[in-house]
């Protein structure tokens, strides 16, 4: 069995730091990239892409709503055609900047509550896929597990993978319990990592509350942004190397 390891990383701005991605990036397989919509700035994506082309790490562009005070958490309302031109424009920036960095972008994962959005909206869900079929058809989508947008890239034929968190909680739909719902946010990095063993050996998903949920997983992802997200990912590869369990890229 083989998996891939992610993290939303390059969510630094100006001065301000946000995570261990120079840690983070020697431990996962790819990284979403923010691309300036709720964090992220020219300098800390030509750095976060550097370090990962550096690391053989893969990269995918990480769109969000523009709103760096909310840290894209917060859903602002928006027609499709804006949605579709907002991750388009963000997805360019990355492009560009990766090409500075000797390296590509090879999918995209919206951000926050953009992503939970398309998770259960339609409308949001046929945006996002228009903004990346339109910008380059070669690109892959990362989606949540069970989601609109998962649904929507598989009825147009896109490349889409599907990915689990390892550090938030489930709810019996599938769908992540929204932050603010105490234990929303797993925090314990030993207890992650035994939830994502078991999760990979049966298919199911411990859903808060009791009992559990069928996903499909190509990637695993550890929020960088997670006071535990080093220790939770070095847990994670410690757990899965010693079941046999292979970390690789989902694009390799």
């Amino acid at each position: 069995m083989r998996i891939d390891l992610n993290a939303d990383l390059g969510e630094s701005f100006g001065p301000w730091v946000m995570g261990h991605d120079d840690e983070m990036l020697a431990l996962v397989t790819s990284a979403n990239v923010a691309c300036g919509g709720h964090a992220g700035d020219p300098e800390t994506m030509f750095a976060t892409l550097k370090r990962a082309a550096e690391l053989g790490v893969t990269v995918g562009a990480h769109p969000g709503y523009a709103d760096r005070e909310g840290f894209g958490r917060r859903v602002i309302p928006m027609a499709p055609g804006e949605v579709t031109r907002m991750v388009t424009a963000q997805i360019g920036a990355l492009v560009g900047m990766a090409g500075l960095a000797g390296t590509k972008v090879a999918y995209v994962k919206p951000h926050g509550a953009l992503a939970n959005l398309a998770g259960r909206d339609e409308e949001v869900a046929e945006a996002i896929a228009d903004a990346v079929a339109s910008f380059d058809p070669a690109l892959a989508i990362l989606a949540i597990s069970g989601t609109k947008l998962e649904q929507v890239a598989k009825a147009r034929r896109m490349a889409v993978y599907s990915e689990v968190f390892a550090d938030r909680a489930y709810q019996s739909d599938g769908q992540l319990v929204p932050r603010g719902t105490p234990g929303a946010v797993l925090h314990d990095a030993g207890e992650a990592a035994d939830r994502l063993v078991g999760f990979l050996e049966t298919g199911r998903m411990p859903v808060l509350g009791g009992g559990d949920v069928a996903l499909e997983a190509h990637s695993i992802c550890v929020h960088g942004d997670n006071p535990a997200a080093v220790e939770t990912a070095r847990n994670i590869r410690d757990a899965l190397s010693a079941k046999g369990i292979t970390l690789a890229p989902f694009l390799a």
